[in-house]
Order: structure tokens, then C-alpha cells, then sequence
């Protein structure tokens, strides 16, 4: 199955989806904050990464654009899953290389998890 990197600086919402993700028998792994977000795709090598746009020490656009434009991650999938749900952050989202951008709100962890399939 593939790997996949959930970053998200909550504590709660990081093991409500750990749990979910990995009650369904995923690999899953989680980052707090953007920096070591960074740190944990270049040693996993995910497939792909939930990654939320406000955390702590970069954010998850900095961290998105970081990921799209180095040779070795740019071929990560990449889905926001975050509480902004402004039309200018998907767009710019998607224009940073995001597969997906899904507000957390709008969907309970078993549609994230549906999306992700």
C-alpha cells in the first residue's frame, strides 16, 4: 500500500486521521510542522502527503512549492486538507502543483480517506 505523509499541526485531528488511516491498514506517517514535514518526505519517500496550509515554522503553501520544485519530490501527489476555504487558496493551490484541496469542515475522515483511494 502506498506511504503516505499526513501533515497536520493539530493534535487531535492528526490522530483522529492517523487512527482512521491506519486502522484501514495504510502506511501512514505524520509531521507537525512544516519543517519537519520536509525533513520526513525526503527520508520516506512518500507517495503522497495530506498536507494542511497553516502550521507552524513554514507553511503549507512554502512547503508545497519546496516539494514541487525539487527534482526528487516533485512527482509527489500533494492534497491540502485544510480549514481555508477562500477560492484564491485552492487556486493557488492548484497552481503550486496540489492534486486536490479538501476543506476539513466539508468532509468526515472516512471521505478523506475515500478520496485518497
Amino acid at each position: 500500500m502506498a506511504k503516505i505523509l499526513l501533515v497536520e499541526d493539530d493534535p487531535f485531528l492528526s490522530e483522529m486521521y492517523l487512527a482512521k488511516f491506519l486502522s484501514l491498514g495504510y502506511n501512514i506517517d505524520v509531521a507537525h510542522d512544516g519543517v519537519e514535514a520536509l525533513k520526513k518526505i525526503r527520508r520516506i519517500k512518500p507517495q503522497l502527503i495530506l498536507l494542511d496550509i497553516c502550521l507552524p515554522l513554514k507553511s503549507g503553501f512554502e512547503v508545497l512549492e519546496e516539494i514541487k520544485s525539487r527534482k526528487d519530490t516533485k512527482n509527489i501527489s500533494v492534497v491540502l486538507l485544510t480549514n481555508l476555504g477562500r477560492e484564491e487558496d485552492r487556486i493557488k493551490a492548484m497552481k503550486l502543483g496540489a492534486v486536490d484541496y479538501l476543506i476539513k469542515a466539508q468532509f468526515t475522515p472516512q471521505e478523506v480517506v475515500d478520496r485518497v483511494k
